[in-house]
Parts: C-alpha cells; sequence; structure tokens
C-alpha cells in the first residue's frame, strides 16, 4: 500500500498544484517515506515543491520530549535552511506571521486513532488559522493503527481542550484525512481543503486490522508509542495520565501497562474479571512486575497489570481498550475505596479541573468509578448512545 506522502512524492499529477507556491510542511519523525526517509528531506527533493517553512505538533519535530507541557523552541533547519515553528511551545496555534511564511500547508502527522493525541487538535487550529489567511492545507493521509472501531464517552459542551477538540469519542476510528473533513464540516471552515488519499488501506484486514504490519515499519509517532500494541490500548491507558497510577512511563512498554506500589494485580485482574467479563475480550491481562526509570512511581517495585494485545491473544472487533481501563479503576476502588486514584494538577492547560475530566471531555467516567453502586451496565447506559450517534455522524466523511 501507499501512504499520502509516498503517492505526493511518486506522481507529477498530484504536485502539479504545488508548482509555484511556497509549501510549509508539519511533520514528526513518523513523518517518513516507505523507504524510512524523511518528509523533510523528501519534499525539499522533489522537483516542483518549494519548502518555506516547517512545523512541529507536541513532542517537537524531533519527538525529543516525553512528557505533557514540555515546550518545544522555534529553530532553523540546519539543512535545509527554513524556519521550523513550533506548535507546542509559546503558542499552540499558528502565529499571524507564521502564516505569511508559505501560501500551501502540507500536514503529515501519524495519529494513533484517539481524541486526547493532540495532532487531532493542532489538525484544528491549522485549519482555522488557514481559513483565516486564506492558505490551503492538503493532508497527506496515514493509517489509524486502531482501525474503524469507535469506543467511549463523547466530549460534552464546554469540555474542550488542547486533548478535546470536538465532541467525538476517545476512539474515533477516522484518519488524519477524514477527521478534517469532519472538522470543516462541523465548525463551518471555510478553507481550501485537500487529502491526499492513501492507496489499498484495508483497516478490517488482519494481523494490522488498521496498520500494514507485513508492509511499513513503525515509527514512534510520540516518543511513548513504541508499538502498534500501545496504539491498541492508548484509547484507554491514556486515562492513567489523569491517575496517579503509572502507565508505565519510564518502562519499555508505556502506555500498555498500568500499576503501582500499593496494589495487588492479581487482586485488581480477578475483580475485573469477576465484575464485567464481557468488557475484557479481545486481549489478556498478565500480572507482571515494573520499576519505573523516571515519571510517577520511579525507583520504586510497581505491581501491575499488562495488556496484551498481540498475537493469538488479540480480536480486533472484541477489544475495548476504554473499558478495559475503565474497569481497571472501578477494580481498584471497589478493593480500596478510600484509594487516592486520581491526580490534581494542570493538565495540557486546562486549569481549574481534574485531569481525568479533561481527558474524558466531562466528568461522567470519574463519577461512575467512584459511585459504588454504579455498575457496568450504567456506564454503557451513557456510552452505548454515543458511540452509535457517531458511527452514523462520521459516514459521510469515510474516504476508504
Amino acid at each position: 500500500m501507499n501512504f499520502g506522502l509516498d503517492r505526493l512524492l511518486s506522481d507529477p499529477d498530484l504536485r502539479r498544484d504545488l508548482k509555484g507556491r511556497r509549501v510549509a510542511l508539519l511533520a514528526h519523525p513518523a513523518s517518513v517515506t516507505a523507504d524510512l526517509a524523511h518528509g523533510v528531506d523528501a519534499l525539499a527533493a522533489c522537483d516542483g515543491i518549494t519548502l518555506t517553512a516547517l512545523f512541529g505538533p507536541q513532542h517537537g519535530m524531533k519527538g525529543d520530549l516525553q512528557d505533557n507541557m514540555m515546550e518545544s523552541p522555534d529553530y532553523r533547519d540546519p539543512v535545509h535552511g527554513v524556519p521550523v515553528f513550533s506548535l507546542y511551545g509559546e503558542v499552540r496555534r499558528p502565529k499571524d506571521e507564521w502564516m505569511e511564511t508559505f501560501d500551501v500547508i502540507l500536514i503529515d502527522l501519524q495519529d494513533l486513532g484517539c481524541r486526547i493525541y493532540t495532532y487531532v487538535t493542532t489538525l484544528l487550529y491549522v485549519l482555522e488559522a488557514a481559513q483565516k489567511h486564506g492558505k490551503s492545507v492538503w493532508v497527506l493521509d496515514r493509517p489509524n493503527p486502531a482501525g474503524r472501531p469507535v469506543e467511549g464517552l463523547a466530549l460534552r459542551p464546554g469540555w474542550e481542550s488542547f486533548v478535546g477538540a470536538g465532541p467525538m469519542p476517545m476512539r474515533h476510528g477516522l484518519t488524519m484525512g477524514e477527521l478534517g473533513r469532519w472538522f470543516i464540516h462541523h465548525f463551518r471552515i471555510d478553507v481550501d481543503y485537500h487529502v491526499i488519499t492513501m492507496e489499498n488501506w484495508s483497516p478490517d484486514q488482519a494481523p494490522g486490522h488498521g496498520w500494514p504490519l507485513l508492509e511499513r515499519a513503525w515509527v514512534n509517532p510520540s516518543p511513548n508509542a513504541p508499538n502498534l500494541s500501545m496504539a491498541r490500548a492508548y484509547a484507554g491507558t491514556v486515562m492513567l495520565e489523569g491517575a496517579t497510577l503509572s502507565e508505565g512511563r519510564g518502562t519499555t512498554r508505556p502506555l500498555e501497562l498500568f500499576g503501582a506500589p500499593d496494589i495487588d494485580a492479581r487482586a485488581v485482574i480477578a475483580e475485573m474479571q469477576a465484575l464485567a467479563p464481557d468488557w475484557l475480550g479481545g486481549c489478556k491481562l498478565r500480572d507482571m512486575w515494573f520499576e519505573p526509570t523516571f515519571h510517577k512511581h520511579v525507583g520504586r517495585l510497581c505491581s501491575g497489570v499488562q495488556i496484551h494485545v498481540e498475537g493469538p491473544h488479540y480480536d480486533h472487533g472484541a477489544f475495548r481498550p476504554w473499558r478495559v481501563q475503565a474497569l481497571g479503576f472501578k477494580a481498584i476502588r471497589r478493593l480500596w475505596p478510600d484509594y487516592d486514584l486520581w491526580r490534581d494538577f494542570p493538565y495540557e492547560y486546562a486549569f481549574g479541573k481534574l485531569p481525568i475530566d479533561v481527558i474524558n471531555g466531562g466528568p461522567s467516567l470519574r463519577e461512575w468509578v467512584d459511585d459504588a453502586a454504579a455498575m457496568p451496565g450504567d456506564l454503557d447506559a451513557l456510552t452505548l448512545p454515543d458511540e452509535a450517534a457517531w458511527i452514523e455522524e462520521r459516514r459521510p466523511f469515510l474516504l476508504y
């Protein structure tokens, strides 16, 4: 199969409208060709393309900054001599003067298929800036490695943030190109928008179910996104950023596990299985031990639960990562009712709100966990209508 970047580079007809225009590129480390050349170098060497500016999202163009709210500076690319503007530094929306450095911006960002992954919001902000300045936006499309399934509560009005661009569920099931189409419709953005689509993407095909496992190498789109297993689990495990439990940062399997020094992982798994066994399909839970080298519980031995979503343990249609992690929280609350579960700190520039609520686009998930009388069916009653509505709402914007 071919990604959007590869198609643009190989087909002069697709590049025709770029000739004579100043071109910017919004990219990160995973913005590579099939043979792993970075898009900056490949586009700079391509006939008919004049690069005049580069933009980097969260974690930077170089992908070197590990954690949230670690800001990247602006700089000048040492090889090509063009400015590199940070959309996760002093600002998160493009400055007016930056928008005057190009005519067309190419967006080539590998997403993880999750509302909270900030490249989604950066796409929206660039579309809005492009409308203001009369610029063209081209998305060079890439796979959604989590595939087409939809899961989670929709973001509630008033809970918009840098990790919540609009009223979609946590696991949205769209590519970046498709998301741009939905943003333009939902927010009534008047912009010249194009998607260079992929060829032969099969989101329902095993074994990748969204990611072409046997055809393309995985490059981390952010420092703690090291493999496909993480991408599959992320729509659930990202909620751990709002909890006192470790999500495995500082280990070699970040965002595929959760744990802490003061829990009993075997007891947690048993409670999860007793409470809602039908929420645990498609994966295998294994109790394990880990000691983070940085981040939460650094240097302390943690009892943990690893969520295995590879090989014989993975069933794409059955796996529901958001419910798996919600159930993990619920099990801990039932086993240890007074457990200090929720972190309280400024999260992604959303001040005065609990991070777990910012992540979920409202307080409903936390309230369900903390309500001793609430059962799995109660969360389903809130969530299933959101999921069904989104499946219908997104339908006109699908490209594959």
